[in-house]
């Protein structure tokens, strides 16, 4: 057990909004950190797609930043919804037409990132795999059946994960 219990970051008082220009302001503060958000994905999917995965990482501080920026700008909305609802539908509903672009370039950035991992788990299984093969001794049993060497003539393999 540790002696010292991680503190929780205190949660951001929610702002409701009870004027129109509150709710505006609420709108404007979420559509700027999605449109963040999305420059910094689209360009990480970019680098992803060309491979550069070192350079991509460099964007992870930004994004987290900027990730926790978006879930408090939800939570606002959220806890100002019904207010929204009667007082601003039309913001609502373009609020809406934004997150759906904003979803769907997400979906996109998942969809490459997963590409990558799924691609970068293949080579590394190949190379495990060529190695093991080279490791494993021939043997051939007295009928003249090649013998599968058993779990003590495997060699792990080890990798660093930092890049």
């Amino acid at each position: 057990m540790s002696q010292h219990p991680q503190r929780q970051p205190a949660a951001a008082p929610k702002l409701i909004a009870s004027t129109p220009a509150e709710a505006r302001k609420l709108a404007e503060t979420l559509m700027d950190v999605m449109s963040a958000l999305l420059g910094v994905i689209e360009r990480e999917t970019e680098l992803v797609r060309a491979g550069k995965i070192r350079e991509a990482m460099a964007f992870e501080p930004k994004k987290a930043e900027l990730s926790r920026h978006y879930v408090h700008a939800v939570a606002h909305l959220k806890a100002s919804q019904k207010y929204l609802a009667q007082a601003a539908p039309e913001l609502l509903t373009t609020l809406h037409r934004h997150h759906d672009v904003f979803r769907a370039m997400l979906q996109i950035n998942l969809t490459v990132l997963a590409t990558a991992h799924a691609v970068s788990e293949s080579i590394v299984r190949g190379v495990n795999t060529e190695i093991q093969r080279r490791n494993i001794p021939n043997t051939y049993s007295s009928a003249g059946q090649r013998v599968t060497p058993g779990p003590r003539h495997m060699t792990p393999l080890a990798l660093s994960r930092s890049l």
